[in-house]
């Protein structure tokens, strides 16, 4: 996988007025700086990650969906529960080929963010982490991530494998981090 050239493959399924990105590169796992190591250099689902990080429970909004054949895609923000305050930003292309009806229904329902629903459904699952990306923000993702444009954060690009199929494909930036 070129990640630059899977960035812009999931970032072109919502195109913006303005550009979501100023600038990105690839960044060796083994060279992310913390706190971003900690946050995106793992296995695991950034629901859980995000939650244990800010010490709060997260919620999605759903900035944007469509349907594509099997591919449920969406553009989202993860929120600290109750709040506006933002944690992530993620773009998500979901094959429903791999997991069951009621799991498609609650991911539709957009209600609860995916990793949480996967783990509340005890879905088989294990994450593969693709690369890590260090982001200049554009005016796009600086607006979703309430951050200053032309600001650095980082993001990962991962595949969820669901019952061993490649099911999800993830981007996940996070807010600024200190």
């Amino acid at each position: 996988m070129n990640p630059l050239v899977e960035l812009k493959a999931m970032t072109d399924l919502f195109p913006e007025e303005q550009p979501l990105i100023a600038k990105a590169e690839h960044c060796p796992a083994s060279l992310t700086p913390e706190p971003y190591k900690r946050m995106l250099v793992h296995e695991h689902h950034m629901t859980v990650t995000m939650e244990d990080y800010h010490n709060s429970p997260v919620e999605v909004k759903v900035l944007d969906r469509k349907e594509i054949d099997d591919f449920y895609c969406r553009k989202i923000i993860l929120a600290k529960e109750g709040t506006n305050e933002v944690v992530q930003f993620g773009i998500v292309r979901f094959n429903f080929e791999y997991v069951t009806p009621q799991v498609r229904e609650e991911i539709i329902s957009e209600e609860i963010p995916l990793g949480r629903v996967l783990i509340n459904h005890n879905v088989l699952r294990h994450i593969d982490l693709g690369a890590i990306i260090r982001i200049e923000a554009g005016p796009g993702l600086a607006k979703h991530l309430q951050m200053e444009e032309g600001a650095e954060t980082y993001g990962r690009l991962a595949t969820i494998f669901c019952n061993h199929q490649p099911a999800v494909d993830l981007l996940e930036i996070s807010r600024p981090l200190t």
